[in-house]
């Protein structure tokens, strides 16, 4: 693994408010420190908060995803607003032959409803998509999530079907909705 004053940190300003930075192991303790404040909160949407027990998950994480984003597998970034950790935007998986993005995203309790998510999107998918390396970005929700429904449909996703019984969520499958956007290069020239 690289020494932590190698990693790269790839940093997207999305605006004078929001600034992404790739995952990088610096930001370990932040991270943990903000999932463990907001477990009860992620857990009702996610099932991953409640194996989050100690810093070593989260610095296995981030060693992780700092691979697969570097390799162009999957993307990782964390957001900050007015210059405080408050969540993150990713693509969960990159699929490079078919140019396809799976969009993932969570945001602190205390930092909902300002847009922070929909800017923080338009970001990366104006990004990759202007870089010719992500053309299709889908995201996929729990259909009773409706928050995270609102974010797709706000965001100019178009809702391409319902998968039954697809996530498993705190002790039960639920059905989840499926959401498309393309990009095509001429979408993004001025």
């Amino acid at each position: 693994m690289q020494e932590m004053t190698q990693w790269q940190d790839e940093t997207l300003v999305v605006d004078e408010e929001i600034v992404l930075h790739s995952v990088h192991e610096r930001y370990e303790a932040s991270l943990y420190a903000l999932v463990v404040a907001n477990r009860a909160f992620l857990q009702q949407a996610m099932n991953w908060p409640q194996y989050v027990t100690g810093p070593e998950e989260t610095r296995k994480t981030l060693h992780g995803n700092y691979l697969l984003h570097h390799r162009g597998y999957a993307k990782m970034f964390l957001i900050f607003h007015d210059e405080t950790l408050c969540g993150v935007v990713s693509f969960n998986q990159v699929e490079p032959l078919n140019k396809t993005a799976y969009i993932g995203y969570w945001l602190e309790e205390g930092a909902q409803g300002r847009g922070i998510i929909s800017r923080s999107i338009q970001a990366i998918m104006r990004h990759y998509a202007d870089k010719g390396e992500v053309r299709r970005f889908v995201i996929k929700c729990i259909v009773t999530n409706e928050a995270s429904n609102r974010v797709a449909q706000r965001n100019g996703f178009s809702l391409e079907g319902c998968l039954k019984q697809a996530e498993y969520l705190n002790g039960d499958y639920h059905d989840q909705n499926i959401y498309g956007r393309i990009i095509e290069a001429a979408q993004n020239t001025p």
